[in-house]
This record gives C-alpha cells, structure tokens and sequence, in this order.
C-alpha cells in the first residue's frame, strides 16, 4: 500500500539531495526538447525528451507541495514551482505545437547570432 506521508517525509527528508537531482534534470531536459524542436528532429525524440522533462517537472511539484503541505512558504518553494511550471508549458508547447516553438527559436537565433548579422 502506498503511504503518502511516508513519501512525504522522504522528500522532506532528502530535500536537498532530491532537489540536486531534478533542477539540472528538468532544465537539461527542457533544453534538450527545445533543441530537438528548432532542428527539426524525429517526433518520437522530442517526445522522449519532453516526456521525461515532463516526469521530473511533475515530481518536482509534487516535491514542493510536501513543502507546503507543512507550512513552509519560501522564496526557494515559489522559486522551483515557477521553474517546474516553466518547464512543464515548454515541454508541452514543444508536444502540441512543434512548428510555432521552432519558428520563435529559429528567428531568435537569426535576430541575435552576431555572425549572421553581417
């Protein structure tokens, strides 16, 4: 049987350790999804990509609604649900609409790469 406030105090418990994990994960993930959108890569690796940014962003709120579920309200806890919430709209982005996401990423780059500009 699952016991949530054993799942509860383990995620407070290892706060530190779990956080370590999932800020890089949700970031390189989200970048990597990012990527595979403005090169135009094979559907299956973008889902993939976003998929399991998707899991470390779901899991990383979670992780922060323990938090709340206790009382603590700090900068950190609104500071990794913003970046979980982050993560989670472009990864979905990324899923749903592929072409808009690539078109912004590709006029950025042209706008803002000072080799192009010339």
């Amino acid at each position: 049987m699952l016991d949530f406030n054993t799942l509860s105090d383990f995620s407070r418990t290892h706060c530190i350790s779990i956080c370590a994990f999932l800020v890089p994960a949700n970031l390189f993930f989200t970048i990597q999804a990012m990527i595979f959108t403005a090169l135009y890569r094979p559907k299956i690796q973008l889902w993939q990509a976003a998929g399991i940014g998707n899991v470390c962003a779901l899991i990383m709120v979670i992780h922060v609604l323990t938090w709340f579920q206790v009382g603590v309200v700090m900068a950190p806890t609104y500071i990794l649900l913003l970046l979980a919430s982050t993560c989670l709209f472009i990864n979905n982005w990324a899923i749903a609409h592929p072409q808009s996401m690539s078109q912004l990423l590709r006029g950025l780059y042209f706008r803002f790469n000072p080799v192009l500009q010339k």
